[in-house]
C-alpha cells in the first residue's frame, strides 16, 4: 500500500466508559479485563471484514469497507460485552462507548489511518452512552432500514476541528429487535406546571428514560429556549440519554412566574421541593450547576431520603456578599446599577458583558445565544431581585450535613466563580469527590475538551 492513500471508510472508534476510574479501584483486574475486551473486538471485527488500526491506552480504532457491517459488528460487539458482564456488580463492569463515521481517512503504508473521517468518530465514541453506538447522519443513511434496530436523532452537535455540526444518531444494542428499523425520531421533552406553597407556577420538563435526575434552576433558564441552544442542548441532551432528566425554571424566569411576592433562598428550595413533589418520583439524583448548588446542597440536607447522589458542577456554597472581599461586594453593587440602565435593551452591548464571564471562549453563535437568552427570560427589575439572592446564598452550615455520595467538579480559570470556591464546598463536604476540569468557561461548552472529561467523571460517578 503506497504512502497516503486516501480511502473512503466506516471508521469505528470506542473507548472505556469511566476507565480512570476502574484503574483507581484496581489496576491489575481492570487491565486483565481489558485484554478480554480486546479480544471480543479483535473477533468481531475480524469476522466483519473488518481491520483493527490501533489499541492505544483504553481505547480502539478500526476500519471498515462496510458501513453495515460496522454498525452491525458495534452492536454484537456491545451484546456480547454486556451478557459477559451481567453478573458483575455494576462498578466493576467494563462498558465501552463506540462511534461509527463514514468518511475519507488517509491510510499511510503500515496502515495507520488519519483525517476528519478519523476525529468524527471520535467525537462520536464521546457522545455514545456506555454500552452504546453512536453513527454520523453518513452512516446513517447507509444502514436505514437494513438492520433490525430504533436509531434516534439526537440533532447536530459540534465537532472540534470540524468546520460544520454533525448530524447524530445513536442506537442502543439492548434495543435490537424490539422496535422498527430505521425512522429516526427527535428527542422531545414535556413541559408542565406545578404551584408551590406560595402560589408561584413552576415550570418544569421531563425528557429522556433512564433513571431519574433532577437538575436546579440556576441563572438563567428558559425550557424551551435552552433546549435548542448551543449553550446547554449538548449537556441536557447528553444526560438526557442517560437518564429521565428533569428541570424546571425557577421562579422570576423562563416559563415560570415572573410576578412573584418573595424571591430568595428559602423560595428558591421551595421551587424545587415542589418540583420534586410534583414528579412523583421518590429517589432520584440531584444535579446543581453553579447558584443551582446551593439550593441543591439545603434539599440533599433536607430530604436525604430522596436523593442517591449529588452532583456540584461550577458552584459555591456562599454568594459573593458571604465571602468578605471589598471586591466581592462592591461588583456586584456595580452590576446593579448595570442590569438597572440596560437590561432588555436591544443593543445586546451590555448583556455581553455578562456572557464574556459565563462563556470567555464561546463561538459567535454561542455568544449570541446567550445573549438572546438573557434578554428573552427575565426583566431588568427581576434580574436584580434574583441577582440580590444569590449574592446573598450561604448554605456554608450545611455542607458538613451532607450524607449522600457527592460528586464536586470545577474549571480551573472559571471567571464568573473562583476555582476556590468550588474546592473549597468539597473539602468541607464529606467524602466528597473533588474533580478539576481544565478550562475558563463557566458553563462547559460543546466543543471544548473539558465536556468529554465532565460526561465521563459524572457518567462514572453516577453508575455507582
Amino acid at each position: 500500500m503506497r504512502e497516503d492513500r486516501r480511502k473512503l471508510a466506516a471508521i469505528m472508534a470506542a473507548d472505556v466508559a469511566g476507565y480512570s476510574r476502574l484503574m483507581g479501584h484496581d489496576e491489575a483486574a481492570t487491565v486483565a479485563a481489558l485484554n478480554a475486551c480486546r479480544a471480543v473486538f479483535r473477533a468481531r471485527i475480524a469476522a466483519h471484514d473488518g481491520r483493527v488500526v490501533d489499541t492505544a491506552g483504553d481505547s480502539v480504532l478500526a476500519v471498515f469497507d462496510s458501513v453495515v457491517e460496522s454498525v452491525q459488528c458495534g452492536l454484537d460487539i456491545q451484546s456480547e460485552l454486556a451478557e459477559r458482564d451481567k453478573d458483575q456488580p455494576d462498578d466493576s463492569r467494563m462498558r465501552f462507548r463506540i462511534g461509527i463515521n463514514l468518511g475519507d481517512a488517509i491510510v499511510q503504508g503500515d496502515g495507520t489511518i488519519y483525517g476528519d473521517g478519523v476525529n468524527v468518530a471520535a467525537r462520536l465514541e464521546a457522545l455514545a452512552e456506555p454500552g452504546g453506538v453512536c453513527i454520523s447522519e453518513d452512516a446513517f443513511r447507509q444502514v436505514d432500514g437494513k438492520l433490525g434496530t430504533r436509531f434516534d436523532d439526537i440533532g447536530e452537535h459540534a465537532v472540534k476541528n470540524i468546520a460544520k455540526p454533525v448530524r447524530v444518531y445513536t442506537v442502543q444494542a439492548g434495543e435490537r429487535d424490539e422496535v422498527r428499523s430505521g425512522g429516526a425520531k427527535a428527542m422531545h421533552q414535556e413541559i408542565r406546571f406545578c404551584v408551590t406553597d406560595d402560589g408561584a407556577q413552576i415550570a418544569y420538563a421531563i425528557a429522556g428514560q433512564g433513571p431519574p435526575l433532577l437538575k436546579a434552576g440556576n441563572w438563567l433558564n428558559h425550557l424551551e429556549y435552552d433546549w435548542e441552544s448551543p449553550i446547554w442542548r449538548h449537556l441536557l441532551h447528553g444526560f438526557a440519554r442517560d437518564h429521565q432528566l428533569i428541570r424546571y425554571d425557577g421562579r422570576g424566569n423562563g416559563l415560570s412566574d415572573w410576578d412573584v411576592e418573595e424571591i430568595n433562598f428559602e423560595t428558591y428550595v421551595k421551587d424545587m421541593e415542589t418540583v420534586a413533589d410534583a414528579t412523583g418520583i421518590d429517589r432520584f439524583a440531584l444535579l446543581g450547576i453553579s447558584q443551582g448548588s446551593a439550593v441543591a446542597i439545603a434539599y440533599a440536607v433536607r430530604h436525604p431520603e430522596r436523593v442517591s447522589h449529588l452532583v456540584l458542577y461550577g458552584g459555591f456554597a456562599r454568594g459573593t456578599r458571604k465571602r468578605g472581599s471589598q471586591a466581592d461586594i462592591d461588583q456586584p453593587l456595580a452590576m446593579r446599577t448595570l442590569i438597572e440602565a440596560n437590561w432588555g435593551k436591544d443593543n445586546p452591548a451590555f448583556r455581553q458583558i455578562f456572557t464574556s464571564l459565563f462563556v470567555p471562549d464561546a463561538t459567535p453563535e454561542q455568544a449570541e445565544s446567550f445573549n438572546e437568552l438573557q434578554r428573552i427570560t427575565t426583566s431588568p427589575e427581576i434580574a436584580v431581585r434574583i441577582r440580590d439572592a444569590v449574592e446573598n446564598f450561604d448554605v456554608v452550615q450545611d455542607l458538613a450535613k451532607v450524607t449522600v455520595p457527592t460528586l464536586v467538579l470545577h474549571c480551573r480559570d472559571d471567571g464568573m466563580v473562583p476555582f476556590e470556591e468550588g474546592r473549597r464546598m468539597a473539602a468541607m463536604i464529606p467524602g466528597a469527590q473533588f474533580v478539576a476540569l481544565e478550562g475558563r468557561n463557566h458553563l462547559i461548552l460543546e466543543n471544548e475538551p473539558a465536556m468529554d472529561s465532565f460526561f465521563e467523571e459524572v457518567r462514572g460517578f453516577l453508575a455507582n
